[in-house]
């Protein structure tokens, strides 16, 4: 297949695989998936599952020829603005996600199919709400036949939810290094005894757990889990169990470490809408079409890119934040704006087999224009990144940068300082600008009314004259 790109984290299911063409992406339908492709478009599953939104639609490409002879089917899908993990997404996203595959799962089962696979990596987020991006999840129902995706229901959405509810909400971060879920014996073995009295976590954790030890030794017959007959009504049952109890997990954030950033005097307040309105008119010069926010809060000034149409990723590494944005996004059905739990100090990098199955955050986009503000002094002085390798990861992002020079004479750097020594001679006004000047032209600077804040619009070196 001359020209064409194979995704590399697309080889798990013999069923088809994804590829990139002329910066297009395309799904194969191998030969082995025929009978069950057929069953999702001609059985009225697929025309149910996307006029409600709840999986991808696409177009069949019969121009495609195959030198292999294994292909049934070339698809176009419904193109992503951006692919996410489920280690980036809040509690509440994980929770949607969840939930999502349930009801897919149901009305699947009304229409004589079921899903073979329960991946969180099957689901994206698309104009502020989960959606089903595999369109071979699917497969014909037999009667009695059990549901082979439950174990990996449980450990992809169920075990990291029953964690951050009832344990500690970073624990999410346990999906970077379990790539197939989180182990069932292991999320029972950290949550406490309490759950016991939960019927659902019962069940669908603590005994689930117990019986893959069970089948799993080494005297019973392989698979005899996944082999027990099991009628439809009770799949059904399962499905609404699941429902009930990952809806039954709340997580009560309170106050995280910058949840409260905007209450009070973070800064004083002309100063605020003084920078609301130089990010509206910065945005509003260079219309950027793709914008990320980083270190973005609560994702008051995201909210100015999306408004202006450009999609915009609001990423930030504070768990309560992101969720507090999220829920706001949902509320008001944003659609261009995707809030995204990323530490800027350890991004989420390239994991799963041979180290290429998830992308580095940088490897899934090209944004046009980054926002960087009250972020600086963060990266420079809570962890001791040079501002010239600040000024460089920056450069290989984006083209634009609005980005905020916040002194060490400010409040909030003051408090960084409080509890460490100040090694930090290069950070000034001076500094900084010397230090991204080699990479960046300077197209704005405006000192924010009542702070010694200033704002900066730069553009990338090189990038003028393309």
């Amino acid at each position: 297949m001359t020209g064409v790109s194979r995704i590399q984290g697309s080889f798990r299911d013999p069923s088809g695989y994804v590829f990139e063409k002329d910066s297009i992406i395309y799904r194969q339908v191998n030969q082995c998936y025929r009978s069950h492709y057929d069953q999702l478009m001609q059985g009225g599953l697929y025309a149910d599952l996307t006029e409600r939104r709840l999986l991808v639609p696409h177009e069949e490409d019969g121009a495609y020829e195959n030198s292999s002879g294994n292909a049934y089917k070339l698809l176009r899908p419904l193109p992503m603005p951006f692919v996410s993990y489920p280690y980036e997404w809040s509690f509440s996203q994980l929770k949607d996600a969840a939930l999502l595959t349930l009801a897919i799962q149901k009305r699947a089962l009304s229409r004589g199919m079921i899903l073979k696979d329960a991946s969180a990596y099957n689901v994206q987020f698309f104009e502020g709400k989960p959606i089903l991006i595999d369109t071979l999840s699917f497969e014909v129902y037999q009667e009695g036949k059990a549901w082979i995706a439950y174990e990996q229901f449980c450990q992809h959405f169920l075990a990291p939810l029953l964690l951050m509810s009832h344990k500690d909400i970073r624990l999410s971060q346990m999906l970077r290094i379990y790539v197939d879920g989180i182990p069932l014996d292991l999320a029972s073995a950290m949550v406490s005894k309490a759950t016991y009295r939960r019927l659902g976590i019962l069940m669908h954790v603590h005994l689930h757990a117990r019986a893959q030890r069970q089948y799993r030794d080494a005297s019973r017959p392989a698979g005899a889990l996944a082999q027990k007959r099991i009628g439809k009504k009770s799949l059904l049952q399962i499905a609404d169990s699941l429902s009930n109890t990952i809806r039954g997990l709340r997580w009560r954030h309170g106050a995280t470490a910058w949840s409260d950033y905007y209450d009070g005097d973070s800064y004083q307040e002309e100063a605020f809408r003084h920078k609301l309105e130089l990010v509206a008119e910065y945005l509003e010069l260079i219309k950027p079409r793709c914008v990320w926010d980083l270190g973005a809060n609560t994702g008051e000034f995201s909210r100015i890119a999306s408004g202006a149409g450009a999609f915009t990723l609001s990423v930030d590494n504070d768990p309560g934040v992101v969720e507090d944005n999220y829920l706001k996004a949902k509320r008001d059905r944003e659609q261009n704006l995707l809030p995204l739990l990323v530490d800027l100090v350890n991004p989420s990098g390239a994991i799963g087999w041979a180290n290429a199955e998830r992308q580095t955050l940088a490897e899934r986009s090209n944004a046009d224009c980054l926002l960087a503000l009250a972020l600086i002094h963060h990266l420079a002085i809570s962890n001791n990144v040079p501002l010239v390798m600040i000024a460089e990861y920056f450069a290989s992002l984006a083209e634009w940068l609005v980005i905020e020079f916040v002194p060490k004479s400010d409040k909030q750097t003051q408090k960084l300082l409080r509890s460490r020594r100040d090694i930090f001679e290069d950070y000034s006004l001076e500094g900084f600008e010397a230090s991204f000047s080699p990479l960046y032209e300077i197209v704005k600077s405006n000192p924010l009314r009542h702070s010694e804040r200033v704002l900066y619009l730069m553009r990338r070196r090189g990038d003028s004259n393309a």
